[in-house]
């Protein structure tokens, strides 16, 4: 039951704490587009994206108005767009990048994901011609975000498609270098996607998800860091605890506003995603949640530890405030998009070898990270199976959105505005994985994969 103090407490999380429900995503299945010939398929995307997500942004504000709670972004996830590509005699995959812009134009949103290929255990119709396409889809598009599924804890690592990647994000910035390299800010490679993720740039409408559904992702680091200062010096037990307990009043939050948007546009509830997604506001990082458990600097021994508990207990608290959690739900670690990455990035006390590590415990992988323009595309490719293995072996999502700064180097920076933020590049190892890249092949799954 509210009374005075939770709603006033609430009031205060909103707006001195930056609180935030950071998106709506409405998932669209567009398996009942395809069609043999490209321009017919394209039309029946356009319509049904359109007609299903004309009242998403409208209802969204209205909601936002209502409730007093901010909502930042309206998105759309469709069904992995190499799927429905499979079906058309001339693969045209920037023609259909194309229409999904154009339909995120009509409908508004901020985003729309699922420019997308799974290719785990190997390459099927439409997947090259898609995974080729990237770069030059993410040029000529403003709203679209496109993600690549290279391996999973069940079938192990597809390096020929992780050989393919990081060509793949080394041309994506070389496009788009007249605007501070924006492609491959919206590419991510994915180990274990999950297929009701509903932030970008990874979101995707997955194949067994329903024709249309409403998913959430919440965010509230502030008021974590917040509630952490206000404790005082108590132990690390109580640390959690706390945590726990801030992590159901966000989840709850979010489940409120899952439910108005399901019910008004009606529309089933999919999931809430519970997980910490900071902003490069001062006050709204994850970065900063750490330090205030007694760390100097975000990077320095000790960081894997404090992360690990902040992602566990989040996780926790949420689960106890929604029956349908799903997505990524826990901390993320975005070096642009996080004040006190960034800081700590600039200091030097943050480097992309401890970020590795942090990754472990995390809610998603490297994320954000500028590097030096010249890095070689094998090198790129090096990064992700390095990430992809740390997933497939955890049994966990791990993923790698990094952004060659075209023309910078070490020290330089790269600004991309908004939520995306900005931040230096930062250095990598000069010693070349060229050889172990070259071999191809597939990394096998781990004995964790059967558990049949």
């Amino acid at each position: 039951m509210l009374n005075a103090r939770d709603i006033l407490e609430t009031i205060t999380m909103i707006q001195d704490e930056h609180l935030d429900v950071r998106t709506i995503t409405m998932g669209i299945s567009l398996l009942d587009c395809c069609h043999s010939d490209i321009d017919r398929m394209c039309d029946r995307v356009y319509d049904k994206i359109t007609r299903y997500a004309k009242n998403l942004v409208s209802t969204g504000e209205q909601i936002e108005k209502e409730l007093g709670i901010p909502i930042i972004n309206k998105r759309i996830s469709v069904t992995p767009a190499a799927m429905i590509l499979a079906a058309c005699d001339d693969r045209d995959a920037v023609k259909l990048a194309k229409t999904l812009e154009k339909a995120a134009v009509e409908c508004g949103v901020n985003f729309l994901g699922g420019f997308s290929a799974l290719v785990q255990k190997g390459f099927g119709p439409g997947d090259k011609e898609l995974i080729e396409a990237i770069p030059e889809a993410l040029s000529v598009t403003d709203h679209i975000c496109s993600s690549v599924n290279i391996g999973s804890t069940k079938t192990g690592i597809n390096m020929d498609a992780v050989a393919m990647m990081g060509k793949v994000v080394k041309r994506s910035a070389e496009l788009t270098a007249d605007r501070d390299c924006i492609g491959p800010a919206k590419l991510v490679v994915f180990c274990n996607a999950p297929e009701d993720n509903p932030f970008m740039a990874g979101a995707f409408h997955g194949a067994g998800e329903p024709d249309c559904v409403i998913n959430v992702g919440v965010s509230g680091p502030g008021v974590v860091r917040a509630a952490l200062a206000k404790a005082g010096d108590c132990d690390l037990t109580a640390v959690a605890d706390l945590i726990k307990k801030t992590a159901f009043k966000i989840t709850r939050m979010g489940q409120l506003v899952a439910n108005e948007a399901s019910r008004r546009l009606g529309v089933p509830f999919g999931i809430v995603d519970l997980s910490l997604a900071p902003t490069p506001a001062i006050g709204d990082s994850v970065a900063h949640i750490l330090e205030e458990m007694g760390l100097e600097a975000c990077g320095c021994h000790g960081t894997t530890a404090a992360l690990a508990l902040l992602n566990d207990a989040v996780k926790k608290g949420g689960v106890m405030a929604s029956s349908h959690v799903g997505g990524l739900s826990g901390a993320f670690i975005p070096v642009t998009e996080d004040a006190g990455m960034i800081d700590a990035a600039r200091s030097g006390a943050l480097s992309i070898t401890k970020l590795e590590a942090m990754t472990a415990v995390c809610s998603v992988g490297l994320d954000m990270i500028n590097i030096p323009g010249d890095t070689p595309p094998e090198v790129i490719s090096a990064i992700i199976a390095d990430e992809a293995a740390i997933g497939m072996v955890n049994s966990k999502t791990t993923a790698v959105r990094v952004i060659p700064a075209i023309g910078k180097k070490v020290g330089d920076e790269l600004s991309f505005g908004g939520l995306l933020g900005s931040g230096p590049v930062m250095p990598l190892s000069t010693y070349s994985p060229a050889k172990f890249i070259a071999r191809g092949g597939r990394i096998p799954a781990p004995m964790q994969s059967l558990k049949n």
